[in-house]
């Protein structure tokens, strides 16, 4: 069985768990310590800012960016390599989807899913 292992790495796409920009896609620009790395998400809002690495789960996309690159070159990468089509087309994003959805319905709503699981 071969394991596949995320690496912390320049360029890695990662997820946000929690904080400010929960839910937010980001890059990883550069690594400041064991602990610490700097994101940046141009396409997806989140400024360029330090973060624990305890908030962030790594993706399997990975950008060929340079180390501190400048937003405009990571902006440029990010929809050459497709990201944001790519990552909604994942079964991770399309579960966070279904949560997000189920978490906005109402009684009613609820009710007619019952009834149609009954079917």
């Amino acid at each position: 069985m071969v394991l596949k292992i995320r690496k912390v790495e320049i360029g890695r796409v990662a997820y946000i768990a929690y904080g400010d920009d929960k839910g937010k896609l980001c890059v990883i620009v550069d690594v400041i310590d064991q602990n610490r790395v700097l994101i940046e998400g141009p396409c997806t809002n989140v400024t360029r800012k330090q973060v624990n690495l305890k908030a962030l789960q790594l993706t399997q996309f990975v950008l060929k960016v340079p180390r501190s690159g400048r937003q405009k070159v990571v902006r440029k990468m990010w929809e050459k390599e497709n990201i944001s089509k790519k990552w909604s087309e994942t079964i991770w994003a399309k579960k966070i989807a279904n949560r997000e959805k189920r978490a906005t319905l109402t009684d009613f709503d609820r009710f007619k899913l019952m009834k149609a699981k009954q079917a």
